[in-house]
């Protein structure tokens, strides 16, 4: 195998783990949404007459989570491995 061979394969591998990264990284927001998601339903359940205040915490607590998952998937473009 050539030197421009294993350079490619490598390049190959690189890629590639970094996609298993990010799937690996997208679970913890995807945990969080859902916590997000059912205890707001839970406390709409229990108090509906707080209906405004719990879904703007509901969204606010989305964004959040939404936005460590774009960070996740920005940075491995601005920080290569290579």
């Amino acid at each position: 195998m050539s030197a421009l061979q294993t350079l490619a394969a490598g390049a190959t591998v690189i890629g590639n783990l970094g996609s298993i990264g990010y799937g690996l990284a997208a679970i913890g927001p995807g945990v969080g949404v859902g916590i997000i998601f059912g205890n707001g339903t839970q406390a709409l359940a229990r108090q509906p007459e707080a209906a405004g205040l719990i879904r703007a915490n509901q969204i606010l607590g989305f964004a959040f989570c939404e936005a460590l998952a774009l960070i996740g998937l920005v940075m491995p473009f601005v920080y290569p491995t290579s």
